[in-house]
């Protein structure tokens, strides 16, 4: 028996293919969990949730409309909702005065108020007082919305402020049964550093900075999501720095990693 049988887990994020959101939906079906994903891309969560064998549902973080239908949709096809998991994001790189407007605006919507909305909608699911049995709600968070990383300010700060959010959710909601805590990745083998993974010397400048000797995969925090997620967990209000020690030390420097590069294309 899995340590989450009989559970249902509703994943947020899981919509491009051998992202994060699928590694964790994978790891909570093997560990006994009835699974829902959820994201944008409509063909790309049908084709996951044949090979996985769970459910589906479109939705549009940015919009409350379709988060709340989500949640309704999450509940009846389930039968409740045990676990939440928001695994979206956006890796925009970019220098602080060079960020637009649009970009911040754009950032706040996916990263701050749709999270902020999804909370609010499990919360409602969840809570003992509006028929919900409680539960765990998690949010995938990042090293970097407590140590520094250059051009990444909008980043870094809608993911701190999401997780101050998951910290009033624990604070207020632990009566009704309800846990909330964050995960905080490093540079994490996925879809999103495909293409860091291929410049020459550009990884090995994170490496350094990580004292167990690599940066994380998706399954390291797939990991972490089933032991925040399993009852036995007494743990509420935190931010599990899931990042090999990353964040006793730091990030590298522009010129650091340049360094790094320019050093490995010498070598050849």
């Amino acid at each position: 028996m899995g340590r989450l049988e009989g559970k249902t887990a509703l994943i947020l994020g899981a919509s491009s293919p051998d992202n994060m959101g699928q590694h964790i939906a994978r790891r909570l079906i093997a560990e006994g969990a009835k699974v829902m994903v959820s994201g944008r891309k409509a063909e790309v969560l049908d084709s996951f949730a044949k090979d996985a064998g769970c459910l589906w549902v479109p939705c549009d973080l940015t919009s409350e409309t379709s988060v709340n239908a989500l949640a309704d949709a999450a509940a009846q096809q389930l039968g409740g909702i045990d676990i939440a998991v928001n695994a979206t994001g956006w890796g925009l790189l970019k220098p602080f005065l060079e960020t637009t407007h649009q970009e911040v605006v754009d950032m706040t919507a996916l990263q701050f108020v749709g999270p902020f909305h999804f909370y609010q909608a499990m919360v409602r699911k969840m809570a003992r007082s509006t028929g919900g049995r409680g539960g765990s709600i998690i949010q995938i968070s990042s090293a970097t919305a407590s140590i520094m990383f250059h051009d990444h300010a909008a980043y870094m700060g809608t993911k701190a402020g999401a997780d101050h959010v998951i910290r009033c959710i624990a604070n207020e909601f632990g009566a009704e049964g309800i846990r909330a805590n964050s995960i905080s990745p490093g540079v994490t083998e996925t879809p999103m550093t495909a293409d860091a993974q291929q410049v020459p010397g550009l990884m090995a400048a994170f490496v350094k900075g990580y004292p167990l000797g690599r940066y994380g995969t998706s399954d390291d925090i797939a990991a972490a999501v089933v032991f925040l997620a399993d009852d036995e967990c007494f743990m509420t209000g935190e931010n599990l720095q899931v990042n090999g020690g990353l964040t006793l030390r730091r990030n590298p420097r522009p010129d650091e990693i340049e360094a790094s590069i320019a050093a490995a294309m010498a070598e050849g």
